[in-house]
């Protein structure tokens, strides 16, 4: 059944209610929940009767803490243009009471407070309790809440909880028992802000109301589904955080198993968030167990060393970051192998990984089909792509022909993008997780059963790792893809993981800079990826091979005929276009120095670019010319 969709709705102002903040005067709160709540009052989302209630240790009158939000508000507003009326009109709904959160009086000032202003501002008999806290706090934190009457106050009432949910599964079970022994299972938002993207939430979409889709999603037509969350950033800051946590607890057990969920759970009968939220919790349950013996065959941890960050800088590696063990086994990078073990899947693989100080930021699903599942296998796999961030939009990439009159194909994409189809300012992504929270509405927030089924797909990974030492961390430079066993995980079941290209991470290199928009178009579709390990082999001497290779990371050695070494090529440099350009052998043998990430454009395509744009061409016979100069028809990094 599918369930209804209604097209072209426009929102309510939410719920009257009050807004009680636990931890107001910390990050979260200035960075992302008062920036949100400013958005929605721009939008015309919140209601007149409306009030935040902040509590923190720090000593502040209302007015001061008005002041200093305000001020802050100025610095992480996601808006172009500041709205100084709608602030003022937000600002004067804000109150801030002065607590330590072990002073079970400071709740109970709280609660006559929350009181007092509901009643002033018609905000009364809607209490959204937020933990703005550290997770240590949580219990503690619960308990003097409940002591102050506030699980008791009239109306709706609900607790909002950001993650971490524990720390394990034993951890995450203890967690929920102790609020559940004091808030139903409905009042209890486990929020998770990855579901505040409006990519995310796009994916319900796509698959509820686009049927075209719908007779292809499933084993029988999908070969292997990936989902990838890179940063280029390292822990910096957040060295004592990270070193606890790791980024199999800090992105894959939420974020990337919510969105796993999000693209492959049955169709729920109804957008009734029980509905919904028992799809997800259905489809992770479909989760293969992972034993000892398919962590050690299917998963790979990483650890960032030294190396280059995406503008060149020098990076540190994980160990030297402030705060952090300088022994520490802590992986910055996982890659998960999980299969789907139900009628519609049919333990299809789906392959997670995310990582810290990559060599790009951005988030993407790459749903890859069969080759010829619905007719001849022509050129490359379909794929369908959805890039939750930093740009949003969904893309396909098929074949298409040619113009003129030979039948020939080359990699086509249609590409919908946010930013060019809808004129919205860009928020923070937790305006509709507090949206549908006033509105009592918890589809976007996590129950219990999917929260302690998603810690039990990645414990045994988790304990596996805890008992087995990282003999070879740190085992990926910064500024690199990860590691490379990460590569060879996918290559042992016949896949490539899709490294999801953009123009700017193309206009690295020198070559690219200046190059028209539909050449870049163009090499964004004709790439693959390559991975190679230290000492590998990337050119031989005297070969007739017919591919060009650019260098995202690492360094490759030239050698001559006697195999001596006469130059190097690094990041943002290319080789072996002399060869494709004369059609000669190739006059140089070339290694890899280091573990190197490459992009490859085969003959095929390097011809038919040449052929579209001359211009290209020129340049590049240009730098050939340059080059043949040089002693030996070999420089640094110029082999052919």
């Amino acid at each position: 059944m599918n369930p209804t969709i209604t097209s072209h709705a426009t929102p309510a102002t939410a719920a009257p209610g009050v807004l009680v903040i636990l931890g107001a005067s910390g990050d979260l709160t200035k960075r992302l929940l008062v920036p949100a709540l400013y958005n929605l009052a721009c939008d015309g989302l919140l209601p007149e009767g409306f009030a935040v209630v902040g509590m923190a240790r720090r000593p502040l009158s209302s007015e001061e803490f008005r002041g200093q939000l305000g001020r802050d508000l100025r610095t992480f507003t996601t808006r172009r243009e500041f709205d100084a009326d709608r602030w003022e009109w937000l600002e004067s709904r804000i109150h801030y009471v002065s607590g330590d959160f072990a002073d079970g009086a400071a709740y109970r000032r709280l609660a006559d407070k929350v009181r007092e202003v509901g009643v002033e501002s018609g905000a009364a008999g809607n209490t959204l309790l937020y933990l703005a806290i550290s997770p240590e706090l949580f219990e503690a934190v619960n308990g003097h809440l409940d002591e102050a009457g506030f699980t008791r106050f009239d109306g709706r009432r609900a607790i909002v909880v950001e993650k971490p949910f524990g720390k394990d599964l034993d951890s995450a079970i203890a967690l929920n028992r102790a609020l559940l022994a004091r808030w139903r299972e409905e009042e209890i938002y486990r929020i998770d802000h990855y579901l505040g993207k409006e990519t995310v939430q796009n994916l319900l979409a796509f698959r509820m109301a686009n049927g075209i889709f719908a007779p292809l999603w499933n084993a029988d037509h999908i070969d292997h589904i990936q989902i990838s969350a890179a940063e280029t950033v390292g822990v910096e800051t957040r060295g004592e955080y990270y070193d606890k946590t790791g980024v199999v607890r800090d992105m894959l057990q939420n974020h990337l198993l919510q969105m796993l969920a999000y693209v492959c759970m049955e169709p729920p009968e109804s957008l009734d968030p029980n509905a919904v939220r028992d799809a997800k919790s259905r489809l992770l349950a479909a989760v293969r167990p992972l034993d000892r013996s398919a962590v050690e065959r299917e998963c790979v941890r990483g650890q960032y060393g030294p190396g280059r960050k995406a503008d060149g800088g020098v990076a540190v590696g994980y160990r030297e970051e402030p705060k952090v063990d300088p022994r520490s086994d802590t992986e910055t990078y996982a890659a998960l192998t999980l299969h789907l073990d139900n009628d519609r899947w049919r333990g299809m693989p789906v392959y997670l990984r995310s990582g810290k100080s990559l060599w790009k930021r951005g988030t993407e699903i790459v749903v890859e089909f069969k080759p010829g599942a619905t007719g001849p296998a022509m050129g490359e796999p379909n794929r369908l792509i959805f890039h939750i961030q930093p740009t949003q939009g969904v893309e396909i990439r098929m074949q298409a022909k040619r113009p003129g009159p030979v039948f020939s194909l080359q990699p086509a994409g249609m590409r919908f993008d946010y930013a060019e189809t809808f004129e919205a300012s860009r928020g923070t992504g937790y305006e509709v997780l507090l949206y549908s929270g006033l509105n009592g509405d918890p589809t976007l927030f996590s129950r219990t059963d999917f929260v302690e089924t998603a810690w039990r797909i990645v414990q045994p990974a988790l304990d596996v790792w805890r008992t087995t030492p990282a003999d070879d961390f740190p085992n990926y430079p910064a500024g690199s893809w990860g590691p490379r066993a990460a590569h060879e995980l996918l290559e042992r079941s016949g896949h490539l993981w899709h490294e999801c290209l953009t123009r700017d991470v193309l206009a690295r290199g020198p070559l690219f800079r200046a190059a028209p928009p539909l050449l870049l178009a163009n090499l964004l579709l004709a790439f693959r990826p390559l991975a190679v390990a230290a000492g590998d082999v990337v050119i031989t001497r005297g070969a007739v091979e017919d591919e060009m290779y650019f260098v995202c990371s690492g360094r490759l050695a030239v050698g001559d005929a006697a195999d001596r070494s006469v130059g190097e090529i690094g990041a943002g440099e290319f080789c072996g276009e002399m060869a494709l350009l004369y059609r000669q052998p190739r006059s140089a043998t070339v290694r890899a120095v280091e573990p190197s990430d490459l992009l490859v454009l085969d003959g095929t395509a390097f011809r038919r670019i040449l052929a579209d744009f001359p211009g290209f061409e020129a340049e590049l016979r240009r730098i050939s010319a340059v080059r043949s100069e040089r002693s030996a028809g070999v420089s640094r990094g110029i082999p052919g």
